[in-house]
């Protein structure tokens, strides 16, 4: 009976001591800037794959913007200028 309780008590020990040094070996990496230079780095990538998503989609719509243009030309159809109102379909002052 108590060689169980020395080994149980044994193992807690070793346990605690391995949590105490894994614990001081994470404080000492956030203490060295090494995870806020990842992060940093991190959302700087995540920032350009942002921008040059937004590119690329502001292509698109460009492109799709030219080719209805076109498409309406075609059809003998006046577009609008751009930033130019259509109306809302009624003639009084709001």
């Amino acid at each position: 009976m108590f060689g169980a309780l020395v080994g149980k008590a044994a193992g807690a020990l070793a346990t605690g001591l391995a949590g105490a040094v894994a614990y001081d070996g994470v404080k000492r990496v956030v203490r060295s800037g090494v995870v806020h230079n990842a992060a940093v780095t991190v959302t700087a990538l995540g920032l350009r794959g942002a921008r040059a998503a937004e590119t690329g989609a502001e292509k698109a719509r460009l492109a799709t913007a030219d080719i209805v243009s076109e498409a309406r030309e075609r059809i003998g159809e006046q577009a609008t200028p751009p930033g130019a109102s259509a109306g809302h379909g009624h003639d009084h002052d709001h």
